[in-house]
Order: C-alpha cells, then sequence, then structure tokens
C-alpha cells in the first residue's frame, strides 16, 4: 500500500491503475478504522473495483463550533496498518491544507433530504459533508464509491447530491456492522466509559421495537415513536436527541407503509451522542 498526502500523487496513482483498465474504488473515512469501515473496502470490491483507494480526513467543516473536532479520535499509523492488511492500494492522508487551501471559499449545499432531523439539529454539517465528499470524488475520480448505512440520512444526502451534479461515480451501501449486542460500530464509541457502553444499545433495542411493531401491523408514526421513547427512557442517563419514522429517501415522515421505512435516533449517553438505523423492507 502507497500513502500519500498531495491532490497530484493521488491522480497519478489513479491515472497508473486506469492505465491498466483497473476498476477505482473509493472509501472516504475519518479515520481511527473499526470492521464497520474495513468492510466496506470489500463492498467495493464485491461492486468490482480492482484498485482500492481510502481517503482519511478528518474534515473541519462538518463540524459545529461545540462539537468534538478537536478530540475526534485518531491513530494515523494503526489505521494504515489495517488498511494494508485488508488489501488497500492507495491511502489518502491529506492535510487541511491541501483540501481547503487559503481562499477557498466554494461549497456544496444539498437541500430537501438534508434538512430534518440530522441538518436541523446540527447547522452545517452536511454542507460540510457534501463539500469534502464533492471534492474527494473530483480528486479521486473513482468508479465505485462505497458508504456505510449507519449514517443513513448522509447516504441519502450523497446519493442527491451525485444525481443532481451527474457525478459519474456508482454508489454502494455497506450494511451497518454492530457489536454482540447491537451497538452500531462507531470511532466515538471509543468515548464510553464501561458503564456508559453498557447503556448504549438501548438505542438499537427502541430501533428493533419499532421494526417489531410495524412487522406486526403498527402504522401509526406517533405510536411508533412513543414506543421508542418508552424503551429508551427505562435506562437511566440516556438522553433521546429524537427517534422518528421516516421515508428513506426524503427522511420525512412516510407518506405510507406501502414501501420501505427508516426507524432512525440519536441519542446522548454521557457526553457521547450516538446515532443509528434500522430499514425495514416492505
Amino acid at each position: 500500500m502507497r500513502t500519500v498526502q498531495t491532490i497530484d500523487d493521488v491522480r497519478s496513482a489513479v491515472r497508473s491503475a486506469k492505465a491498466q483498465s483497473m476498476r477505482i474504488g473509493f472509501v472516504p473515512t475519518m479515520g481511527f478504522l473499526h470492521a464497520g469501515h474495513l468492510s466496506l473496502v470489500d463492498v467495493a470490491r464485491e461492486a468490482g473495483a480492482e484498485f482500492i483507494v481510502v481517503s482519511i480526513f478528518v474534515n473541519p467543516k462538518q463540524f459545529g463550533p461545540n462539537e468534538d473536532f478537536s478530540r475526534y479520535p485518531r491513530d494515523e499509523a494503526r489505521d494504515a496498518a489495517l488498511l494494508e492488511g485488508s488489501g488497500v492500494d492507495l491511502l489518502f492522508l491529506p492535510p487541511v491544507e491541501v483540501m481547503y487551501p487559503p481562499g477557498a471559499s466554494t461549497n456544496i449545499i444539498v437541500g430537501g433530504v438534508a434538512r430534518p432531523l440530522e441538518g436541523e439539529r446540527r447547522p452545517g454539517h452536511f454542507e460540510g459533508v457534501a463539500t469534502v465528499v464533492g471534492k474527494l470524488f473530483n480528486i479521486v475520480q473513482a468508479d465505485v464509491a462505497a458508504f456505510g448505512r449507519k449514517d443513513a440520512q448522509q447516504c441519502a444526502v450523497i446519493d442527491r447530491m451525485v444525481r443532481d451534479l451527474d457525478v459519474p461515480v456508482r454508489l454502494v451501501f455497506g450494511e451497518t456492522t454492530r457489536e454482540r449486542d447491537g451497538l452500531a460500530m462507531s470511532s466515538r464509541n471509543s468515548y464510553l466509559s464501561p458503564e456508559e457502553r453498557a447503556k448504549a444499545p438501548v438505542l438499537h433495542r427502541a430501533l428493533r421495537a419499532a421494526e417489531n411493531a410495524i412487522t406486526h401491523g403498527i402504522h401509526s408514526v406517533p405510536d411508533l415513536v412513543r414506543l421508542m421513547n418508552k424503551v429508551v427512557a427505562e435506562v437511566e442517563g440516556v438522553v433521546v436527541d429524537y427517534l422518528a419514522i421516516v421515508d428513506p429517501t426524503t427522511f420525512e415522515a412516510p407518506a405510507d407503509f406501502e414501501r420501505d421505512i427508516l426507524a432512525v435516533g440519536a441519542v446522548k449517553v454521557g457526553k457521547t451522542r450516538l446515532i443509528d438505523n434500522i430499514r425495514i423492507a416492505r
């Protein structure tokens, strides 16, 4: 595996791979990798990619002023070893000044699906996500890009951006990788104390309760939301940010229950904010 820090070096490596008729796969990350990230390398490969590029960039534009940018976990040496063991071909580790040179002032704003839930609670977050992902797509020029469904609204925002801007990349999505007790794997799980870690799976249990209710014919959104809140309330010290039943393409309340439904939620366990979702196929 080769590690590079400049755009020119990425483009040179990708050109060489394309000259050998290799399909380029891309997995953008913020590092501090876990099994969920590594599974996306396999997802890209299963989609036909033969030369895999992974980026690690903690993007300051997607963090709010009171969020955890400065303390977001980082371990580039460990990440590089994991990626090399997974057969990644190129690791892109750009400094902030490479991604955002002095004077950079262009942002990508996605409407519609970027507005509710995470968009409402984290102003500017999806603008930062869309901007950095758009730049990375232009830099890597991949045939296939893989994202994890744990960040379901992010996936929908990127899908909308790709379609609206005619970006020539095929998006593929990997299923959420979970711990044995159902907790969705996340770099931010490292913030949890042992006591907080024991409480964290309640979010998944709440979403599963909604899934079970829907499959048994309960199609009232208010009732489902009350059920999820009741499950979370059984665990002291877990604070609900939101629990919702949404259409997975719009992230608004579903018009009916004839199509796929998403149970989504965000909670705070101590100072750690966790998100998760379950897709209920119809």
